[in-house]
């Protein structure tokens, strides 16, 4: 598994919706039974039930999305994608949104992001549930959308430098444009996503429709525009979305 650890400089002014939708992701999770920080939750079987139910409550359930035309059902693409299942889960997450999110909002601008973001995710979502109709698995977390932040960046920056840390070549750092990283990403997301089974797991075909309506919608909306050639410096770690 490849990872990714570190920050993006070069944003003029603040990403206030990149911050913020961290900001509530980890508000969202420490506050849940999930993080298992609110004793009101209780313990051991309690504490298990009470998780169950809240992912059945926010999370996307790919048979009742597709057999129901329910509001509750219609938003949880939305809600999942501020739900996360484990620390692990949400820190790498919001990692890569750290690392990817700041320039691709200062490209864009911050209501075209928001909209961006909460887009690529719900589609994402949906096509994994379209994918998968007759699973029962709820499925959670902001992957989706934040596959979508890589795809435009890919298109935005792809001469931004990434400096990578590789498990197999003992965490050498290297460095690489981030048109080889993140294509070398994707192409990991796509054999994982053939040789995954129907049980729970990552949700690799989310990240793979993530990724496509997220380089689709930047090379449509800034395609005749001029490219930032820039070289940014990014760093890569230990997490994935």
């Amino acid at each position: 598994m490849i990872g990714w650890w570190g920050a993006v400089r070069g944003a003029a002014s603040g990403p206030a919706m990149t911050y913020g939708a961290i900001a509530v992701c980890c508000a969202v999770f420490v506050l849940s039974p999930v993080s298992g920080l609110d004793p009101v939750y209780g313990t051991g079987d309690a504490l298990l039930s009470a998780q169950s139910t809240y992912f059945e409550r926010w999370g996307v359930i790919p048979v009742d999305l597709m057999s129901s035309s329910s509001s509750r059902a219609l938003i949880t693409p939305l809600t999942a994608l501020f739900v996360h299942g484990s620390w692990l889960h949400l820190l790498g997450n919001m990692l890569f949104l750290y690392v990817f999110g700041a320039m691709a909002e200062e490209r864009m601008g911050q209501l075209e992001f928001a909209l961006f973001y909460l887009g690529c995710g719900y589609l994402a979502l949906l096509a994994y549930a379209a994918a998968n109709a007759g699973s029962e698995q709820t499925l959670v977390g902001a992957s989706g959308a934040i596959s979508g932040v890589l795809g435009a960046f890919l298109y935005l920056f792809p001469k931004a430098r990434v400096t990578s840390l590789f498990p197999f070549l003992f965490f050498l750092p290297l460095r690489f444009p981030a048109w080889i990283v993140l294509i070398f990403w994707f192409v990991l997301q796509w054999l994982a996503a053939r040789s995954a089974g129907s049980g729970p797991g990552v949700a690799y075909l989310a990240h793979l429709v993530g990724f496509g309506t997220g380089f689709f919608y930047a090379w449509g909306r800034f395609r005749h525009g001029t490219r930032v050639k820039a070289q940014a410096a990014a760093t890569e770690g230990e997490s994935q979305p």
